[in-house]
């Protein structure tokens, strides 16, 4: 057997075909030969960095095991997006059937004009490491700490803020 480099993919979507899309992509990976896959539980969110009005998307994260290159699952998750029906040039701004990110790629760090790994925004979204943490809690990024480890940190950070603007909002009445 080849080396196998454990990977997490977040799976995400806004359109009516997003549920369907989805379950599509996770069979299609499994196809392809990703071995062990876990699935996390689809959870609602609101939309970051879009157009207004965009409506809330759907996410989940994949995650299993992949012996090919980090490049092959770049072109694995954009031939899957493709075939949901998502256009090849797309906004990342815009709504879509399917999204296919790859978040975590062992401890692979990777800055290339078509991919950055791990994902340059993961650890900003509760999207991704709430899911994320719900089913590989011990993958780890490439600077050693897991995925709980960077969860828990996200939602004291935003547990912070909020009292910070709450405080903020107090000062301001007087």
């Amino acid at each position: 057997m080849k080396n196998m480099t454990q990977i997490a993919v977040m799976l995400g979507g806004n359109l009516a075909g997003t549920p369907a899309a989805m379950k599509e992509a996770v069979e299609k990976f499994a196809a392809a030969g990703v071995c062990g896959l876990q699935v996390s539980k689809a959870m609602s969110s609101p939309a970051v960095d879009c157009v207004p009005g965009t409506p809330d998307f759907l996410d989940m994260a994949l995650t299993g095991f992949w012996e090919g290159s980090a490049g092959e699952l770049l072109e694995l998750c954009q031939q899957i997006e493709i075939s949901a029906g998502r256009p090849a040039k797309h906004s990342s701004r815009e709504s879509r059937i399917l999204d296919c990110d790859i978040i975590l790629f062992g401890e692979m760090e990777l800055e290339s004009p078509r991919l950055v790994i791990p994902h340059p925004r993961a650890r900003q979204r509760d999207f991704v490491l709430k899911p994320l943490a719900e089913i590989v809690p011990q993958m780890r990024f490439p600077d050693g700490m897991t995925v709980e480890e960077v969860w828990m940190n996200f939602q004291k950070e935003a547990l912070a803020r909020k009292e910070k603007n709450y405080d903020k909002g107090r000062s301001m009445l007087g």
